[in-house]
């Protein structure tokens, strides 16, 4: 033990007692974060440039494309090729703040293994919503003008896509009922439904025309409570699929590159240019979609360094609703959504 100091006439202070022996407490910090795994760069940037070779093939060389329309697409691209870089510097960063907030969770699905007791970070959905809205809100000073006719339309959609992104934030904190979770896609779609200002008819088949008694058929309000009964399916149908490594975003990235290589063939074969702003428009946001979650993927690929948690979930699947929306081509969103759809009409006995 240290020796005291002896006593003298002049008062001092009372005297400390050092242990210097004794090592330092540890302090909170990020050395106690469980570590985190480096993204799966080999494997999703080689899968990536699969798709976008021949998907800027197509843009440059084999349709013809107006050149201000092919420039804006490029300009997207290329800010969505930063937010790729942005997202996979920011995930790790992102992942020690939300567990030391006790926002983790553990695979069940390795449980009796030494990776089921490692704590996994969650949520991080959060870093791809706000990385995609700050591309999406930079992006209107490249491609629209103040009298834009679809800039109402445009601010609508992010409007849309930011409240289903911080509900499904909420959700991951407050762990909403699913009864209440099936209904708070209906809010955040009324932004875009008040501002949806195009058609509202379907083309009735030939063998029905007779039946029917018109070639094409108004719907009105019909057709806008079926638009917001699709953001209400898009968002649980990516949520449902929940639980595998990589499946919520990877369901995503083959949903986004199919709408982009849809809505590029429309472009291509359509001479009128109202058509091919509204599928132009649909591409300046998947695109930012696909590469934000193409990061997300490579922490997300089995075996998972990050859960996506519902903000993830809800967040993708009302990007992808608004894009089928005002885009014009809801119908044929839902083919690409069919096993979803497949799965949602064989859980509808134990719902």
């Amino acid at each position: 033990m240290a020796a005291r100091r002896k006593s003298s006439s002049i008062p001092a202070k009372p005297p400390q007692i050092s242990e210097p022996n004794e090592a330092p407490k540890p302090k909170a910090s990020s050395a106690d974060d469980p570590p985190l795994r480096p993204p799966k760069l080999g494997l999703i940037v080689p899968a990536s440039a699969l798709f976008f070779i021949p998907y800027f093939g197509f843009l440059y060389f084999y349709y013809d494309i107006e050149p201000s329309l092919r420039r804006s697409i490029a300009i997207n691209a290329a800010m969505s090729l930063a937010g790729f870089v942005v997202v996979v510097r920011m995930i790790p960063v992102a992942a020690k703040y939300v567990s030391r907030r006790s926002l983790f969770g553990y695979d069940i699905n390795k449980k009796g293994t030494p990776q089921g007791s490692i704590k996994v970070p969650e949520s991080l959905g959060i870093v791809i919503g706000i990385v995609y809205l700050v591309i999406a809100i930079v992006f209107q000073h490249f491609n629209f003008t103040s009298d834009s006719n679809w800039l109402v339309e445009y601010n609508a959609a992010l409007a849309s896509i930011c409240f289903m992104l911080l509900l499904g934030f909420v959700d991951d904190v407050l762990d909403i009922p699913w009864r209440i979770k099936l209904v708070l896609p209906s809010f955040a779609a009324l932004p875009l439904l008040m501002a949806y200002a195009g058609h509202t008819t379907i083309i009735i088949p030939k063998p029905l025309i007779p039946y029917v008694g018109v070639a094409v058929l108004d719907l009105g309000w019909i057709y806008k409570l079926y638009m917001g009964l699709l953001a209400v399916f898009c968002t649980n149908a990516i949520n449902i699929h929940a639980g595998l490594n990589g499946l919520e975003v990877g369901q995503t990235v083959v949903i986004s590159a199919a709408i982009l290589i849809h809505n590029l063939m429309q472009i291509g074969a359509s001479g009128d240019p109202e058509f091919q702003q509204a599928h132009a428009f649909s591409i300046y946001l998947v695109q930012p979609l696909l590469t934000t979650s193409l990061a997300l993927l490579s922490f997300n690929w089995y075996p998972s360094s990050v859960f996506v948690g519902d903000t993830y979930t809800y967040f993708a699947g009302m990007a992808m609703a608004v894009v089928g929306i005002l885009g014009h081509f809801s119908e044929t969103l839902l083919l690409f959504f069919l096993p979803q759809v497949l799965n949602f009409l064989y859980s509808c006995p134990q719902v």
